[in-house]
């Protein structure tokens, strides 16, 4: 099997290539340079033109690993946003419809579609809610999976990815806290401590998207990734710092960011039928974590 990995520089992609380069012919895509990759292909980062990427070679999956996913960065700039997790995406469903028909496109959506979603556990069939503009450019793009498969029979899946975490991954609460805890005589984070993630370690996730290769029905179907087990932040930071053998106590500030859900807890259904189940618990995955980040550090 031919696969392209779009965004094959960042933390879910660079995991895929890792992951598929075992058993298929993969192909790397992203806007940093690479002269040592041989299956690597630069794209402009400013104006990305995907059709040579088509043209060129026939892909039997696409897989669309690129965007950005920062709420902040989506309030700041918006529009950058939605250029890179909306735009782009339309632009490369056009290149597979114009060359190469027969291909699977793959997508990363997120749970931030779901915004503060009216029940726990949250099902696909939810009504989407965003709560910053990162949310509803990720909507806009499952819209445009939906409309290629509606009208040109695209065979696309979105998978709504929740709270991933792992080596490789610079941001996010695991990261911070764990500088805080190394830098701050008493670390804070934002919130209660009393909100609520569905944490998924990265090995997980890619072992779901191989799934979806073979089960995912291509008809725009969006999925949940997650593992159906919501986690407060307290409960994080207590992991975190017991990880780290630290005997300092994190508090938190009683304020909210904007754009930021409250609960969330997934739905997995789906992906248990197709054959999912978790194989990284937070305990292990936070150890595995924190030693990636020691030894690059």
């Amino acid at each position: 099997m031919k696969i392209l990995v779009i965004g094959s520089k960042g933390f879910i992609g660079s995991h895929c290539v890792d992951y598929f380069s075992r058993e298929h012919e993969v192909w790397g895509c992203d806007v940093v340079l690479d002269y040592n990759s041989p299956d690597y292909i630069f794209i402009d980062a400013v104006d990305s033109d995907f059709l040579g990427l088509f043209e060129q070679r026939q892909y039997d999956v696409c897989i669309n690993c690129s965007g950005a996913a920062n709420v902040p960065f989506s309030l700041e700039k918006p529009f950058n946003d939605f250029k890179l997790n909306t735009l782009n995406v339309f632009k490369l469903l056009e290149a597979i419809r114009k060359h190469a028909p027969q291909c699977k496109f793959i997508t990363m959506s997120s749970a931030a579609v779901y915004g503060n979603p009216s029940s726990l556990p949250i099902r696909e069939s939810q009504c989407c809610m965003p709560v910053s503009p990162y949310g509803y450019h990720k909507v806009m793009a499952e819209m445009i999976c939906e409309e290629y498969s509606r009208h040109w029979d695209i065979q696309t899946c979105c998978l709504r990815i929740f709270s991933a975490y792992g080596p490789r991954l610079r941001k996010q609460i695991f990261w911070d806290l764990y500088h805080k805890i190394l830098r701050d005589e008493h670390p804070c984070l934002w919130g209660t401590g009393h909100e609520s993630r569905d944490f998924i370690y990265i090995s997980d996730i890619v072992r779901i998207i191989d799934l979806a290769i073979t089960h995912s029905a291509f008809n725009g179907e969006v999925v949940n990734v997650a593992n159906g087990k919501q986690t407060e932040i307290c409960e994080v930071a207590e992991t975190v710092r017991k990880v780290m053998g630290t005997d300092k106590t994190v508090s938190f500030n009683q304020a909210f960011r904007k754009g930021d859900p409250i609960n969330w807890e997934a739905d997995i259904s789906v992906i248990r039928n197709w054959g999912y189940t978790p194989t990284v618990d937070l305990e292990q995955g936070v150890k595995m974590y924190i030693d990636w980040i020691d030894k690059r550090d």
